[in-house]
């Protein structure tokens, strides 16, 4: 796939920013709650190590945080991700949609976990942008760093959907695309593509794919 290119390259970035940049990009993508407008301090402290732009970016959106009602954020939350599947933040939905070869492509990435000793539940598909970024953050770079850029132009469909809305999470997927490579003329090819004819689909159940890693979306310590 032309979109696995960039499985070899490596990150321009120190490790330990990319993996402060990616905690917090993982827990600012996840459902917002009354523990997320209380950890806004360490959260803005932790921003100290985020390099720019993306710590524009973070800082931008936990302004947000503390400025709307938390009943409107969680509303448009779920108007955003859980309605509208322009948005998913599962990401191998863009390159497969719902068909049997997005549930291999899962239960590769359940083994790229456990790979790296991280077992996993039924707690969450482990394909949630947000569980790939805490895996990354909390456990195996490299290998999330894998999964992140086989999954680029998924993540770049999502950020052109997010803009189109004018998403107040617009800026957390500015800052997770601040620390990936770029497109190139192929990436955009293939982008283009998936515009054009939109995920495959088939009548298949996922559920013998629906597995996370032990830390669910929402769990987030």
């Amino acid at each position: 796939m032309l979109w696995r290119r960039h499985r070899g390259s490596r990150p321009s970035l120190p490790g330990n920013q990319i993996r402060t940049t990616w905690q917090l990009a993982s827990l600012l993508i996840d459902y917002p709650t009354e523990d997320l407008v209380c950890r806004v301090p360490a959260l803005r402290a932790a921003l100290g190590n985020v390099p720019e732009p993306a710590r524009g970016h973070l800082s931008a959106y936990l302004d947000l945080v503390v400025s709307t009602p938390l009943a409107a954020l969680q509303a448009d939350y779920v108007d955003t991700f859980d309605v509208t599947r322009r948005c998913a933040l599962h990401l191998t939905y863009y390159t497969y949609g719902d068909t049997r070869k997005r549930g291999v492509e899962l239960v590769r990435v359940k083994q790229a976990y456990r790979g790296a000793g991280v077992e996993v539940s039924d707690a969450e598909l482990p394909d949630h942008l947000a569980v790939i970024l805490e895996f990354g953050a909390q456990h195996d770079l490299d290998i999330a760093w894998k999964l992140l850029c086989d999954n680029r132009v998924g993540i770049e469909l999502l950020h052109r959907a997010l803009t189109d809305r004018s998403s107040r999470w617009l800026p957390v997927l500015a800052a997770l695309r601040a620390t990936l490579p770029v497109l190139d003329g192929s990436d955009e090819e293939a982008l283009a593509r998936l515009i054009a004819e939109g995920p495959p689909s088939e009548d298949v159940g996922l559920e013998p794919y629906a597995l996370g890693p032990t830390i669910p979306v929402g769990a987030h310590s």
